[in-house]
């Protein structure tokens, strides 16, 4: 590692069995690193490389037999708090944890759900700050956009289910708000690099290599499929009754959700680019 100890080669990964996971335990063995992965379910390692430990459910201590000094969190980042003692006890000394740039596009939502994620996203990304600045640990905070891959995300594969049950797809609008997906491997390889390079920030943008609009995203989702686009465009007075009609067909959407498909989400992501080597691949399915 450049600016640590090689010697301390282990690395905890905390919700190791999240979708980013999977390419960052890949990642991690590649690098001939020897990782331990936490989980709340019993899971049954393929490689020797990769230590599985089962995390209790009454959040009693986790057992911990060696010095972990790298971790990294893909948990939502909110839990983190409950695993400080964990994170303490295994003598660590960076933290890479994965947040999200909802912080910053929800905080003025109309919709207080919305807002109450956006300020427990702040909120938890201020205390472990902190708490890393009292206990002389380094954070490195990655804020990605709309993460998707291997079919498990929440975005781009809860609009695929969509069009493969009803065939077509609603807008509101005519859906121009830019969007830059950011593929799951891509943010796994960040990961690696904020524990290997020395000198960082405190947090990071980590954004697609390509913007487009939310009308073309989801043509792309249609055509990805084989499916023939078919898009239904709601004005803004009928919209809500349009979002009452999809949910009364079984699948979940809200108003603020569609709301934003007209709203620019665009982050520069520059600084993981010099600091990290970040270079994010189109949007590509």
């Amino acid at each position: 590692m450049n600016g640590v100890d090689q010697n301390q080669n282990r690395i905890g990964v905390l919700g190791a069995t999240s979708f980013v996971g999977d390419f960052l335990l890949d990642d991690l063995v590649d690098a001939k690193k020897s990782v331990v992965a936490f989980s709340r379910q019993p899971v049954e390692s393929a490689s020797s490389a990769v230590e599985w430990v089962q995390i209790p459910d009454n959040l009693s201590p986790v057992p911990l037999i060696q010095e972990i000094p790298f971790w990294v969190s893909l948990m939502p980042i909110w839990l983190l708090p409950q695993y400080y003692s964990l994170l303490q006890r295994s003598g660590i000394k960076r933290l890479v944890a994965l947040s999200s740039t909802s912080r910053f596009t929800k905080i003025d939502s109309a919709y207080a759900k919305e807002r109450a994620l956006a300020q427990r996203l702040t909120d938890a990304e201020e205390l472990i700050l902190a708490w890393g600045q009292k206990n002389g640990i380094q954070i490195v905070l990655l804020q990605p956009t709309m993460i998707y891959a291997n079919g498990r995300d929440k975005n781009v594969s809860s609009i695929a289910h969509f069009i493969q049950k009803f065939g077509f797809f609603p807008l509101f609008g005519s859906g121009c708000g830019l969007r830059q997906p950011v593929h799951g491997q891509d943010v796994a390889f960040a990961c690696c690099a904020a524990l290997e390079k020395s000198r960082l920030k405190n947090s990071y943008i980590l954004s697609g290599g390509e913007t487009l609009s939310y009308r073309e995203m989801v043509q792309r989702i249609f055509l990805s499929l084989n499916k023939p686009v078919r898009l239904l465009s709601f004005p803004l007075w009928t919209f809500k009754a349009g979002v009452l009609a999809v949910n009364l067909l079984g699948k979940k959407m809200t108003a603020g959700i569609a709301e934003r498909m007209n709203q620019d989400l665009v982050f520069d992501h520059t600084d993981a680019v010099r600091d990290l080597g970040f270079a994010p691949r189109k949007f590509e399915l």
